[in-house]
């Protein structure tokens, strides 16, 4: 299952995928579903079991994320 961290900015978006490559984590940059947000267009995809990695990440970098979702 896969799962979408979404950002207020792009470039929230941009770091955090910068961040967790970094790391070794499979993170790519997609497109937000009209349905999850209508904020700047982009989020990050990545697989739902590295949710506790990424979200620990993006806190310990100060990025900003506005929401994680699983993608059904």
């Amino acid at each position: 299952m896969e799962c979408l961290a979404t950002f207020e900015t792009t470039h929230m978006a941009l770091l955090f995928e910068k961040t967790c490559r970094k790391e070794g984590l499979a993170v790519r940059i997609v497109p937000v579903p009209r349905k999850l947000s209508s904020s700047c267009g982009l989020a990050c995809r990545y697989p739902c079991d590295r949710r506790g990695d990424v979200e620990r990440l993006a806190a310990e970098h100060s990025i900003d994320v506005a929401g994680y979702h699983e993608l059904t």
